[in-house]
């Protein structure tokens, strides 16, 4: 079987043809949010589901004052990025292509649904660390 090479179209043909110039930041993000999820998000769960209720770490390493102090500053604003944000744009990513593959909606109404949703989650997380800068 040989395969016809493609042309460039030209005219009002090339019109038809839509480029979407916004898929790297989205696989970006979905690429940066399951490099989180896999690495960051298990530690997480090791020191705070684990370690911590089992007593084999100090018990003030969590206290709501150490907590608090790290959570709102600079690294506790990186720390939810890292860990909240870039998960919900993974999964925002994955479910869009999900409902594509299973043909549900339409995909530019999907698109601004999942990508939004996690935006939106993302600004509430980000919002209550800054939020706790200031109080």
């Amino acid at each position: 079987m040989i395969k016809q090479a493609m042309s460039k179209p030209s005219g009002k043909q090339g019109a038809q043809h839509k480029q979407a110039f916004d898929e790297p930041l989205w696989w970006g993000l979905f690429s940066a949010g399951g490099v989180c999820f896999a690495v960051l998000l298990p530690a997480v769960i090791l020191f705070i589901a684990i370690l911590l209720p089992l007593g084999l770490l100090p018990a003030d390493a969590l206290s709501y004052e150490r907590a608090s102090t790290l959570l709102f500053s600079v690294p506790g604003l990186l720390f939810v990025g890292a860990v909240v944000c870039l998960p919900l744009f993974h999964a925002a990513h994955r479910m869009r292509h999900g409902l594509f593959d299973i043909s549900v909606g339409n995909d530019a109404l999907n698109k601004k649904l999942m990508y939004g949703g996690a935006a939106l989650l993302s600004i509430v997380a980000l919002g209550i660390v800054v939020a706790g800068f200031f109080s």
